[in-house]
């Protein structure tokens, strides 16, 4: 159960990483939005990024397992960059709508897979 925890809290929490970190980009299609300039852009960043460490923190707490949870730092990091690029693949096909999903993209996701089959995998 920790470890579905783990998953959604980091789920949630890159939703908001990647507001934070890619939303303001979006901004020209909201006319107001594009006179904050720069300074007002990191701030909006900062505060969506506060909600990401709201549910990134418990999750490492709960997922780790030397506070009981089943995952190494390790695997712990490898979920949250699966999860990360496939949140932000969401966000740019359906949210952003700026790019289309080619074949070096996608040839690139296998690559991570398979580095998640080797962190994850009992030797």
């Amino acid at each position: 159960m920790k470890g579905l925890w783990t998953i959604l809290l980091l789920m949630c929490s890159n939703i908001f990483m990647t507001l934070a970190w890619y939303g303001h980009l979006e901004t020209k299609k909201l006319n107001q939005l594009t006179k904050w300039g720069l300074f007002m852009a990191i701030m909006v960043s900062w505060g969506l990024a506060f909600f990401e460490y709201i549910f990134q923190v418990p999750a490492n707490k709960i997922g780790y397992e030397e506070n009981g949870g089943p995952f190494s730092m390790f695997q712990l990091k490898m979920i949250q960059e699966i999860i990360s690029l496939s949140v932000f693949t969401l966000f740019v096909l359906f949210i952003f709508k700026s790019d289309k999903l080619s074949w070096n993209y996608i040839a690139g996701f296998v690559c991570i897979l398979l580095a998640v089959f080797f962190v994850f995998k009992k030797w």
